[in-house]
């Protein structure tokens, strides 16, 4: 992921946002599940070297989803932005993963960051029409926008959402700066999102601070962390999301879904393993699931 990457995050202030106000309007109206869940995920499965550590030693690649599977409970599946998948593949990943597993799809670029964002290309039909096959596994279905929509392209959205089946969860992440400005027309874009009850996507990325925006607009969130190849400040920053996280479950929120970027996903694990025991310990009420590592690496000191 380049969006908000930088060189170096030596001098990067990763403090979280303050609360936004709404978020309580938008707790209040939750009502609290009997145990709220967070879902750990990566961003793909098939990874080599991921053998002899987060798969078994020997592990053929067509078994990669399944070993992926008992590991998280979750995945941001990038695989549907490139294409829109068949009847067969989408049977596949249902079968290959556990009864708690969630994906959430990437839907295709060609819808994402085309002109109308596919609105009049039959093309979002078409998508919805396959991945539905994949409930009760889908957690929610991801829309990535391209960095030039602005948000004075709002009525392309207001389009979209019409368009949209209300009966597939729908999340959306926008990364033109026009959207986190703190003026009236922002707001109205994350009140769209809030009467619709779609997720806006929270981006934590070092170079795109304005990305983190701490917004909640449905019972659940989405949070893409963009780690730094396990720098010291990606642990304090998952800290810093454990006792959001716990603010937010304690209040209602029903389901978090928090994917782990690191560079060429290879240390995606490590941290969501962090993550697992980070989050547990501040929320041993709250579900979460996380990987284990089957040889265990030495461990230098994180601070």
């Amino acid at each position: 992921m380049d969006f908000g990457k930088l060189l170096s995050v030596d001098r990067v202030n990763f403090t979280l946002n303050p609360e936004p106000p709404d978020n309580l309007t938008v707790l209040s109206d939750i009502v609290p599940p009997d145990k709220p869940a967070i879902y750990l995920g990566a961003t793909g499965y098939n990874m080599k070297p991921w053998v002899g550590r987060w798969y078994p030693a020997g592990a053929k690649e067509k078994d990669f989803l399944r070993y992926y599977g008992s590991q998280f409970n979750s995945i941001e599946h990038n695989t549907t932005h490139y294409s829109i998948p068949d009847t067969v593949t989408i049977a596949k990943w249902r079968e290959e993963t556990p009864a708690d597993f969630k994906f959430c799809p990437k839907i295709p670029q060609t819808i994402s960051h085309s002109r109308d964002i596919g609105i009049n290309s039959g093309q979002i039909q078409q998508f919805c029409a396959v991945i539905q096959a994949l409930a009760p596994k889908i957690g929610t279905c991801f829309l990535q926008l391209p960095p030039y929509l602005e948000l004075k392209d709002i009525a392309k959205l207001v389009r979209f959402f019409e368009v949209w089946p209300a009966n597939i969860p729908l999340s959306v992440e926008v990364r033109h700066e026009s959207f986190f400005n703190s003026g009236a027309d922002a707001a109205t874009y994350f009140q769209l999102l809030q009467e619709n009850n779609i997720i806006a996507v929270i981006t934590d990325v070092a170079g795109r601070r304005d990305a983190c925006h701490l917004r909640l607009t449905a019972n659940k969130t989405l949070i893409r962390f963009v780690g730094n190849g396990l720098h010291p400040t990606d642990y304090s920053r998952i800290i810093d999301w454990s006792r959001v996280l716990k603010r937010w479950t304690d209040y209602g929120l029903q389901e978090v879904y928090f994917f782990t970027h690191e560079p060429d996903n290879l240390l995606a694990p490590d941290l969501a393993q962090f993550c697992e025991t980070t989050f547990s310990a501040a929320m041993p009420t709250v579900s979460i699931r996380g990987p284990r590592a089957m040889i265990q690496s030495v461990q230098g000191t994180l601070f």
